[in-house]
């Protein structure tokens, strides 16, 4: 059974294109803390890592940073300190996300998930949610908050 709550209310953003996208991210990476997750949902190609490589190139990741679609996680060292950037859509059973140990990383970490639905029991960690969905025009992002994102949901939505 999913427990991941697929439908939150929040605030939507349009994005235009993907200089914007990075925009939005590089916004959230500055109000992400360590032990929050950022779960990126939409279909493929909506723009998940695309907002994973800006928000992480906000924090000072220079080098490449790739899709962890096979590697499951990549980790990165960044300015605001350690990152996790997973992607679970290859993922079936549910014992296998905890197998990650996303959880305990959160003790140390930020985690940008990807296919977060792929959880049935996420850890109990502050989360932004961002849906990403096609539009005429680029994307929208779809945000909604909750374990102290509320307070930050605000200043997000209204960032340059």
């Amino acid at each position: 059974m999913n427990r991941y709550p697929a439908d939150m209310p929040g605030v939507e953003r349009t994005l235009p294109d993907d200089a914007a996208t990075a925009r939005f991210a590089a916004a959230a990476a500055g109000l992400a803390r360590t032990g929050d997750l950022i779960a990126l949902r939409g279909p493929l190609g909506a723009g998940k890592t695309a907002f994973a490589r800006g928000f992480l190139r906000a924090l000072g990741v220079a080098d490449d940073i790739p899709s962890p679609t096979f590697t499951l996680v990549q980790t990165y060292d960044t300015a605001a300190g350690p990152v996790w950037h997973c992607d679970l859509y290859r993922l079936e059973r549910p014992g296998e996300v905890e197998a990650l140990g996303l959880e305990e990383a959160l003790d140390e970490a930020i985690a940008l998930v990807e296919w977060p639905e792929r959880m049935t029991d996420p850890p109990p960690a502050p989360r932004l949610d961002v849906r990403l969905a096609f539009a005429a025009q680029g994307r929208i992002a779809s945000l909604s908050g909750r374990g102290g994102w509320e307070a930050r949901l605000c200043a997000l939505a209204n960032a340059g």
